[in-house]
C-alpha cells in the first residue's frame, strides 16, 4: 500500500536569528566626513614652521642675499656718479635718498637688535624666578621682584599692582609668596589682555576656515593670525619685537608645542570644545574651524608661557578648553 502524497503547504525551518538578517537592518557604511576632524591647517603651519631650516638652504639665502645686495649697491653708486656727470642738481638729490635708504635700514637693524634684547630680559627674569623657587632663594627673589618691577614701571595697567606690591613686598619672607604676590599684583591684568588676544585669535582662525572653501586660504589665514597673537602676546609682556624677533619667537613656540606634542587632536579635545558629539553634526569644515581654532589656542598658551616674565606660581594657567569654549561661542550654533 503506497503511502498518499502531501499536498499542504512545504515549510522550510530557519535558524534562529535568521529573521534578523537583511538589507534594512545591514550596518550603514562609513562616511568620510564622519571622521574625526584633525585641524590640517594647524597642522601645517605648526609643523611649517618648527621645521629648522637646513644648514645648505641657510648658506644659499645667505649668498644670495649677499650678491643681491652687492649688486644693488654697485648699481645704484654707478647711477648716483653718472647722474652726478650728466645732471649735478638731480645726481646729488639722488646721493641724499640713497643716504638717507640707508640710514633707515641701520635704524631698523637696531630696532630688531633691540627687539631680540627685550625678548631675552623676559626669558632671563623667567629664568631668574624658576632659580629663586627651586632654592627658596629670598634674596634672588627680591631681585626679580625689583627688575619686574622696573620693567613695568610705565604701564598703566600695572600702576595700581605697583602700589600693592610696593606695601606688601616687605611683609613677605618666603621667596614664593613674595613671587605669587608679584605675579598677582602685576601679571593679572596683563594675563587678562594675553588672554584675550589669544580667544581672538581662535576665532578668526576658526572662522576662515569654516567659511573659506579655498585650499590655502586656511592655512595662510592660519600663519597670518598666529603670527600677529604671537607678536601681541609678546608686546603685552614687554618683548615687543620686530621681524625677524618675531619670527624666532614664532620658531621656537611651534618647536616647543611640535617637542611636547601638544599638536596632536584626541577625543579629550574633540569632546572638550565641541560638546561630545557635536562636531559630528556639523559640517567637516565647521569641525575643522573648531579643531583648528583649538590648536591656536594651544599655541596662544605656549606663547604665553615662552613670554611671561615669571612662572604660573599662584595665578591659573590658561586652560585651552576654556579659551576655545569663549572664543567660540555663538560662532558654531549647536544643531
Amino acid at each position: 500500500m503506497s503511502k498518499a502524497k502531501s499536498t499542504g503547504p512545504v515549510l522550510i525551518e530557519l535558524d534562529d536569528g535568521a529573521d534578523t538578517l537583511g538589507p534594512d537592518r545591514a550596518p550603514p557604511i562609513p562616511e568620510p566626513d564622519a571622521e574625526m576632524p584633525q585641524g590640517g591647517a594647524m597642522q601645517a603651519t605648526i609643523s611649517g614652521a618648527a621645521r629648522p631650516p637646513s644648514r645648505l638652504g641657510r648658506a644659499f639665502w645667505a649668498l644670495a642675499l649677499g650678491l643681491l645686495g652687492a649688486a644693488v649697491s654697485v648699481a645704484a653708486w654707478d647711477f648716483a656718479l653718472n647722474l652726478i656727470d650728466r645732471v649735478p642738481i638731480l645726481g646729488y638729490l639722488v646721493a641724499a635718498m640713497g643716504i638717507a635708504l640707508l640710514g633707515i635700514a641701520v635704524l631698523l637693524g637696531l630696532r630688531e637688535m633691540a627687539g631680540f634684547v627685550r625678548l631675552g630680559r623676559l626669558d632671563a627674569l623667567n629664568r631668574a624666578a624658576v632659580g629663586a623657587l627651586a632654592g627658596a632663594d629670598l634674596v634672588q627673589a627680591r631681585g626679580v621682584v625689583d627688575r619686574l618691577q622696573a620693567l613695568y614701571a610705565t604701564r598703566d595697567e600695572t600702576r595700581w599692582g605697583q602700589e600693592r606690591l610696593k606695601e606688601r613686598a616687605p611683609e613677605q619672607f618666603d621667596a614664593e609668596a613674595l613671587i605669587g604676590l608679584a605675579e598677582s599684583e602685576l601679571l593679572a591684568p596683563l594675563d587678562a589682555l594675553a588672554r584675550r588676544e589669544v580667544e581672538t585669535a581662535a576665532r578668526q582662525v576658526a572662522t576662515v576656515t569654516a567659511l573659506v572653501p579655498l585650499a590655502l586660504a586656511d592655512v595662510i589665514g592660519a600663519l597670518v593670525a598666529n603670527l600677529r597673537m604671537i607678536r601681541r602676546v609678546a608686546e603685552i609682556y614687554g618683548g615687543r619685537a620686530g621681524v625677524l624677533g618675531s619670527w624666532r619667537l614664532a620658531r621656537a613656540v611651534m618647536a616647543h608645542l611640535v617637542a611636547t606634542g601638544a599638536v596632536a587632536v584626541g577625543d579629550d579635545l574633540i569632546s572638550s570644545v565641541a560638546g561630545g558629539g557635536l562636531v559630528s553634526k556639523l559640517s567637516r569644515r565647521f569641525g575643522e574651524g573648531v579643531v583648528n581654532g583649538a590648536l591656536t589656542a594651544r599655541v596662544g598658551v605656549a606663547t604665553i608661557e615662552v613670554c611671561r616674565p615669571l612662572p604660573f606660581v599662584r595665578l591659573r594657567r590658561p586652560s585651552v578648553t576654556g579659551l576655545v569654549k569663549r572664543a567660540l561661542t555663538g560662532l558654531f550654533a549647536q544643531g
